[in-house]
């Protein structure tokens, strides 16, 4: 089938190349998110990648799949995006309206972006025999972030042969490179990425165990309860909000935050909506109004979990986020 469909797209049958290449548009959008941590410009990478391809589909040889030709064209797009964003500063969060506690480090990529639902898992790709990171780990927002800290061609090249699972000699082939570049390449990106891998045991997906620990996580948030938040956390676990670079590490820095700032306002309350990211347990935050009987919107959290204790709290501030993830901006209360 795919053959016919390629004979009719080099002739120019966009609908043919449609069904050619429509299957592979999830993959290729988490593959580019992957490399850039912006699901926004992972769309238009995904588009970029297509126009592209259907531009050269009559010179397309053959000498690979289809699937492959449309990651080389989607890689070096991507890594074209990742040159042109370090020659442009990318936008600094605004400081922020209150004083904040003095925080225990700051974040290194506050930029990165979460990505919607489980579809980030990409459902029915199977990775090829060289892959070494599963795929669970390998849309997590912890292992997404780690990627952001290499180089962008070791980035490439990691997610292509340990992620995608593809042979030396074919992300040679995709890079325009040697296989002892390729090589070297990764053996750098392990080497920095192993210390950053996270490291945890996540509860399966809709659990009893992942259930229960939300459970407590909502009464805890919701009442503004830091005893009983701080009392879910391990104890080295991070607090983070982007895109502010500030984190915070530990149940008495977190803690100082949320009875300082988080919970402070007295009759400020808050409602949570689960959802996912990641492949990872999600909430759209809204902030209740109790004169007009409406919650708004008020940011995404995302928690990465490790057995029945939370290791990540994560607090993204962008409400422009919510419609992403089938979110309303504002609630009936």
């Amino acid at each position: 089938m795919d053959e016919v469909l390629l004979s009719e797209a080099r002739e120019g049958d966009a609908a043919a190349f449609g069904k050619l290449t429509e299957p592979y548009r999830r993959e290729l959008q988490v593959h580019c998110y992957r490399l850039v941590g912006s699901v926004a410009e992972a769309e238009d990478l995904v588009q970029d990648t297509l126009l592209a391809a259907w531009r050269g589909i009559g010179s397309f040889a053959g000498r690979s799949s289809v699937r492959t030709w449309l990651y080389r064209i989607a890689t070096n797009r991507s890594l074209n995006a990742l040159r042109d964003r370090h020659r442009r500063p990318l936008p600094v969060a605004s400081p922020p309206s209150i004083r904040l506690p003095e925080p225990s480090g700051l974040c290194e990529v506050p930029w990165l972006e979460p990505y919607p639902g489980t579809a980030a898992e990409s459902e029915g790709v199977v990775p090829g025999p060289e892959a070494r990171v599963e795929s669970r780990e390998a849309v997590s927002l912890a292992f997404v972030a780690a990627v952001q800290t290499l180089p962008p061609r070791q980035r490439a090249i990691l997610l292509l042969r340990d992620v995608l699972g593809y042979r030396g000699a074919e992300v040679a082939a995709m890079l325009d490179t040697t296989e002892d570049a390729v090589a070297s390449g990764l053996k750098r990106a392990r080497g920095a990425l192993a210390a950053r891998r996270p490291a945890g045991h996540p509860p399966l997906p809709d659990s009893p165990a992942e259930r229960r620990v939300l459970a407590s996580f909502v009464a805890a948030f919701e009442r503004c309860d830091v005893s009983a938040l701080v009392g879910l956390l391990t104890d080295d676990a991070w607090f983070t909000m982007p895109p502010l670079p500030e984190e915070y590490q530990g149940h008495d820095a977190i803690a100082r935050f949320f009875t300082e700032v988080g919970f402070a306002h007295g009759t400020r309350r808050f409602r949570l909506i689960a959802t996912r990211a990641n492949g990872q347990p999600a909430f759209g935050r809204y902030v209740r109004d109790p004169h007009a009987g409406i919650a708004h919107a008020h940011g995404l959290t995302v928690l990465t979990l490790d057995g029945d204790r939370i290791t990540q709290f994560t607090a993204f501030l962008d409400t422009g986020l919510f419609p992403r993830f089938g979110l309303p901006r504002t609630l009936p209360d």
